[in-house]
């Protein structure tokens, strides 16, 4: 296997099949693979006529780099030699790698295959015995039976589904060419497994970008199928550095990552008291990556040895005295490549291969000679390189000969020279000085506003390898790159920096504005502790004024005090964290204006008279303690972005924010004096659909107490944070509707929004957040009386049905039927529900059927004949009924009575406490949904839509919902 796919799970395929094909191939294998390509299922099949048993090294290759194998047996598979030798590798790598394997038993018996009788047994009889294994331990594993199912389509569907849930989502990405690190991995993974019973703790240490992430998390895929509990923490020392609560941010990851949940945590200390209670006994997988401090890992772990036996403890670091205070077991150095492995590395990014082409072999060992086993320059002068002429690398070579070995920033220089536009170039200057760890979104819409097109700019740098887009969406480049590109500015004025074209050093800075030395800046940027502010006087800006140049200002915890008007009206980006004044100062106007950050300011208003930003799309105000109310947004017409969170005094939002047009994300997240959103966010009445362009609204942790129902409307709103419902909107409006239709569901006293009408809900919509089927009815929502949900299979029913009952409190708990001490403390009391025609009968012999049932809990009585002489009585223990529709009903339903049977105490009302009745079709996929109102009323139109979705054969269970955790203990289903 190459070095670019072997050891990780980086898999090579998703599927790997193995079928003897004269049995299966016109099929049942010629469905699966058409289904599984069609869902995005990467698989391999082998199409070759064999001869012979040996397997070829493709073949192999296939097998091993296959996440899953699916085996599907069939009467004659053991005829196979050429068969029973896949199945050999594929449990070969079940067994080493931990490759997923499920059996697929085509026209044969399981049993027969797990005992190996018949066929299997004769055949085995004069084969080697070395498949016989191979062959049990295969019929072992949990599989697809295809006479369990109706129908060859209806198996290939599920087979679909259940792969679709097994492929691993839980591998983490790694580089695109691993060279090297093959070796590396399995000595750390070869000492983990000399450890069984204790905590192991490893450490990876080595100089920035020398693999040790990379190693870090091909470990972690190559072991965490083994570990129920895991987290892979990355950028310790980053996220503790640039963010004032970076460390309890870890903390909640952490405990998020390993407990499932979500964990509020106010300080450090208490968070890592919590870790060490809750971590302490469980078996856990836990990497650190890029630690710096031993107060980072006290911090994050505690004491990481009180982890239960088997638990692995991994930190990378530049530190190695870190390591040895923490007493490791293992240290796994980081070191220069050797032999083979930098002329490997740097010929998969020159060449896409892993040797140089022809008559480029000299070339690439003179340039590999001069990176010095560093893979940063490999990779970024590899990447400079690829396809380009022969003649351009002698010219590349010329200039490498000129610059000294251990110079490895003027090498990486050759990347920078070698970009023809200068736009990139500034762009890669700007992020070098001043958006380093910035989202790319953000940076973008920025740099596009000083005409530097940096959509396709940051792509270029990307591709060149001189700018790495990392976990969420932040960019990032390695440490000799950002000073390699800071040196390039400090040389184009060595001993002025006034003549500077950017200016980002605390010193430089702060000489230059006392001294008014500025000349041509773009970018000007300080940033300081909020503890240490310094005060300069906006004289300083006068020459800027006048040459128009400065676009970029960041002036954190910085106090300007003069003339506002004396800065440039060029700007592009402000950022004054901690702005002091009340307000922004009428002669500040920027109308070239694009970004505008005054975190942590003291201003109690935006403007006095709020100035027309046109060019306006980011708005931060967040964490101003003092800010009352929002600007009038139709003075920014443009905003997409607006973010004020923690705003605690803010407590009117101007009514103009409905006629944001491009408005993406609204932040009002603990703004707790805020009780009531503007009629074009919270009424949300027809005014939502102005705002086509929102795709994320947080007002979590604010006054305001229920969500809008009519939310669900919009189509483009992605991420809700709202009254303790938060996530996608494809997770969050599916429990929105649930705690509708149950009131009892949700802690806070609610008024249902929904009245007498029905709601058809589509699952696919519902989990692709396309929610515009609720258009044709919205006029009516406030009469809501049921939800029908469409399912897109019997899976997916279950696990909306699942997630249904537990929401709706459906109670299931045998051991409360159990004991007969409590039972005797119940009194039995029953519950008709009628719906069609069949009020009558409730009507004249309600009465003596309640009666007969609490009696004995019984479905032996007597239902008069007259005008209904043919009723069919199902029964079920607890809160459901099973029945199939008879099949040779030659008429339509008439009606159907749902007897129910519960124990309640003298404090638990009885039907009061009905909350809803569920009808689940399993043949139809569909679940009907009948709040309290609905069935203690039901119409003619409620019995329509119940009979249309009921067909001669289907598979029904009707459930009944009771709040107040009543004990359901029997439902009789009476239907004619």
């Amino acid at each position: 296997m190459s070095s670019s796919s072997s050891s990780n799970p980086q898999w090579i395929h998703d599927v790997f099949l193995n079928f003897r094909g004269e049995d299966t191939r016109t099929s049942l294998v010629s469905h699966m693979d058409a289904a599984l390509t069609n869902a995005g299922i990467n698989t391999y099949i082998d199409q070759q006529l064999h001869k012979g048993t040996e397997l070829g090294p493709e073949l192999l290759r296939a097998i091993e780099g296959s996440h899953i194998s699916i085996l599907v047996f069939s009467k004659r598979y053991t005829e196979s030699s050429w068969c029973l030798n896949e199945l050999k590798k594929v449990m070969e790598c079940h067994r080493t790698h931990g490759q997923v394997v499920v059996p697929i038993f085509y026209d044969v018996d399981p049993s027969v295959v797990r005992q190996q009788k018949g066929a299997f047994g004769e055949i085995l009889k004069y084969m080697l015995s070395r498949w016989t294994s191979a062959l049990t331990q295969a019929a072992n594993l949990s599989g697809w039976d295809v006479t369990n199912c109706r129908s060859e389509a209806e198996l290939v569907q599920q087979i679909v589904e259940d792969l679709l849930a097994k492929l691993d989502n839980a591998s983490l990405s790694i580089i695109e060419f691993p060279v090297g690190l093959e070796s590396r991995m399995h000595k750390v993974i070869e000492f983990i497994a000399t450890q069984p019973s204790k905590v192991c703790m490893i450490g990876i240490w080595g100089m920035g970008r020398s693999g040790k992430t990379t190693t870090a998390k091909a470990i972690y895929n190559q072991i965490h199928r083994k570990f129920l509990n895991r987290s892979f923490i990355e950028n310790v020392r980053e996220v503790c550095e640039k963010e004032n609560r970076g460390t309890i941010h870890l903390q909640q990851q952490l405990l998020s990552d390993i407990l499932n949940t979500k964990n509020k945590i106010h300080s450090p200390a208490l968070g890592t008291t919590k870790i060490e209670k809750r971590f302490q006994g469980k078996k856990l997988l836990v990497v650190l990556d890029d630690v710096t401090t031993v107060e980072q890992l006290k911090a994050l772990c505690g004491n990481p040895r009180l982890f239960g036996p088997g638990s692995v403890f991994i930190v990378t670091t530049r530190d190695a005295r870190l390591l040895n205070l923490v007493k490791v077991d293992y240290v796994c150095t980081m070191k220069e490549m050797e032999e083979k492995d930098p002329l490997e590395l740097f010929s998969w990014h020159a060449f896409r291969q892993p040797s140089p082409i022809k008559n480029f072999s000299e070339l690439s060992r003179t340039v590999v000679a001069y990176c010095g086993g560093l893979p940063l320059a490999l990779e970024v002068i590899g990447s400079y390189l690829y396809g380009r002429t022969k003649q351009e690398w002698e010219s590349v070579l010329l200039k490498l000969e000129r610059i000294p070995n251990d110079q490895v920033q003027e090498k990486l220089r050759i990347s920078y020279d070698g970009l023809k536009d200068d736009m990139a170039k500034d762009i890669f200057l700007d992020i070098c000085c001043f958006f380093i760890g910035k989202d790319r979104a953000y940076v973008t819409e920025i740099l596009n506003g000083c005409g530097l097109y940096a959509d396709i700019g940051i792509t270029v740098l990307v591709e060149r390898s001189l700018v790495k887009i990392e976990k969420n969406n932040k960019l990032g480049m390695h440490d000799l790159l950002r000073d390699m590109g800071r040196e390039i500015v400090r040389q184009s004025s060595a001993k002025n920096p006034g003549k500077r074209s950017r200016l980002w050093f605390h010193e430089d800075v702060h000489d230059v504005l006392t001294k008014n030395t500025v000349r041509l800046p773009l970018g000007c940027f300080l940033s300081l502790p909020r503890t240490g502010r310094v005060r300069f006087c906006t004289d300083s800006f006068m020459e800027m004024k006048q040459l128009k140049q400065l676009k970029l200002l960041q002036l954190d915890c910085v106090d300007l005090a003069g003339d506002y008007g004396c800065i440039s009206k060029q700007l592009r980006w402000v950022s004054v964290q901690g702005f002091t004044l009340n307000c922004i100062p009428d002669d500040f106007y920027q109308e070239n204006l694009v970004a505008l950050d005054l975190k942590h300011s003291k201003i109690k208003q935006v403007w006095n008279e709020t100035m027309f930003l046109e060019k306006l799309k980011i708005l931060n105000l967040s964490h101003s303690r003092y800010l009352k109310h929002t600007p009038d947004f139709s003075k920014l017409p443009n905003l997409e972005k607006l973010i004020m969170k923690d705003c605690p005094s803010l407590s009117e939002v101007h009514q103009s924010i409905g006629d944001l047009k491009n408005v993406l994300l609204i932040n009002l997240k603990d703004c707790t004096s805020l009780s009531n959103l503007p009629r074009n966010i919270y009424q949300l009445e027809e005014d939502i659909m102005q705002m086509k362009s929102l795709t994320t609204l947080i007002a979590n942790d604010t006054a305001v107490k229920e969500v809008p129902c009519l939310l669900v409307r919009s189509k483009s709103i992605g991420y809700l944070s709202l009254c303790r419902y938060e996530g996608l909107s494809c997770d969050v409006f599916p429990s929105l509707i649930w705690s509708w239709m149950s009131p009892t569901l949700n802690s806070l006293p609610r008024t249902s929004p929904f009245g007498n009408i029905s709601l058809s809900l589509s699952s696919t919509d519902i989990h692709n957040n396309n929610l515009g089927f609720l258009s044709p009815m919205i006029r009516s929502l406030s009469k809501l009386r049921t939800v029908w949900v469409q399912c897109r299979s019997k899976v997916q029913l279950t696990q909306e049905l699942l997630r249904i009952l537990n929401q709706c409190d459906v109670n299931f708990d045998e051991s409360e039927t159990s004991h007969s001490s409590e039972i005797s403390n119940l009194s039995l009391r029953s519950l008709l529900i009628g719906m069609g025609s069949c009020h009558i009968i409730i009507d004249t012999r309600g009465k003596s059927i309640s009666q007969g049932l609490t009696t004995n809990g019984s479905s032996d009585f007597f239902i008069p004949g007259g005008n209904y002489p043919s009723w069919l009585a199902y029964t079920g223990e607890g809160p459901s009924a099973l029945f199939q529709v008879p099949r040779d009903i030659d008429r339509h339903m008439k009606g159907i009575i749902l007897c129910v049977v519960y124990s309640s105490t003298s404090e638990n009302m009885g039907p009061e406490c009905l909350t809803g009745v569920l009808i689940i079709n399993y043949t139809k996929c569909t679940i009907q949904i009948y709040k309290r109102d609905a069935v203690m009323s039901f119409n003619d139109e409620d019995w329509k839509n119940v009979t249309s979705n009921l067909g001669p054969g289907d598979d029904v269970e009707i459930f009944v919902s009771f709040g107040n955790r009543l004990i359901v203990k029997k439902t009789l289903v009476l239907c004619t």
